[in-house]
């Protein structure tokens, strides 16, 4: 299942929640509607946790995280840092890194096993990452483009990247990866998939501007319905480009 919500109408709700399969990051701020359409999806399941990073709400955008960790920017406080580790379940790691390419959630996408990173991320954010994520690491672009934690969305089902990732890139990232991949959009046809949606291995949260296409793609490719048939991913695909080409 797939739901459209807005944080203080902005429709790039990945920029500020950060969802896994164990837990859940969400801003400190009045935005009850927003807050209430994570909780009532997800308290049953797994914890949504309140928080700041650095002072800042763009959780999605400065931090990393899977079922296994969570990676912090070097400007989060040691009051935040110790709010999360009593807030977090027990077997989630968490390191903070001292990385020159601090929004981490915009040069890093990952699932519970593999992460993709900007190729000028440094050595030891990479190991540190790799440990506390459990993750191996692969340095890559997506048409283009570094920021590969903006340009796509990735679970342990399948992965959402940037529109104009050409086909044969596609084959070799999935290969790579192990999951299916498809070009798609976000929010009416913004290439800031990761930006524009939170995903885990059974839900996902878009922004209020994700069309009713965009929305049956991401629950198609991520298997959030009982249609998980590669058909169907063909045929969103065929009316996203046609939609771009238009």
């Amino acid at each position: 299942m797939a739901l459209r919500t807005q944080f203080q109408n902005s429709s790039d709700i990945g920029v500020f929640a950060k969802l896994t399969n164990s837990y859940c990051l969400v801003p400190i701020a009045e935005c009850e509607a927003f807050y209430s359409v994570f909780e009532g999806e997800l308290a049953d399941v797994i914890k949504v946790i309140h928080t700041t990073v650095g002072g800042c709400r763009i959780l999605g955008r400065l931090c990393v995280g899977n079922k296994n960790g969570l990676l912090l920017p070097n400007s989060t406080t040691d009051k935040e840092l110790q709010h999360l580790r009593n807030s977090l379940p027990s077997s989630v790691k968490i390191a903070r890194v001292e990385e020159r390419l601090s929004a981490l959630g915009n040069v890093i996408a990952c699932n519970d096993y593999v992460a993709l990173v900007h190729p000028d991320l440094d050595r030891e954010t990479e190991e540190v990452l790799a440990d506390t994520l459990g993750v191996e690491v692969f340095r890559q672009t997506l048409a283009g483009q570094v920021l590969v934690g903006s340009y796509c969305s990735l679970t342990n089902q399948g992965g959402i990247v940037h529109p104009k990732t050409p086909i044969e890139d596609q084959d070799e990232l999935s290969s790579l990866l192990q999951i299916p991949l498809v070009a798609g959009t976000v929010n009416r046809g913004s290439d800031n998939v990761g930006a524009g949606m939170v995903v885990n291995d059974w839900i996902a949260f878009c922004g209020q501007d994700t069309t009713a296409t965009e929305i049956s793609l991401i629950e198609s490719i991520f298997k959030l319905t009982d249609n998980k048939g590669p058909s169907t991913i063909t045929q969103m695909r065929s009316v996203l480009v046609e939609s771009m080409v238009a």
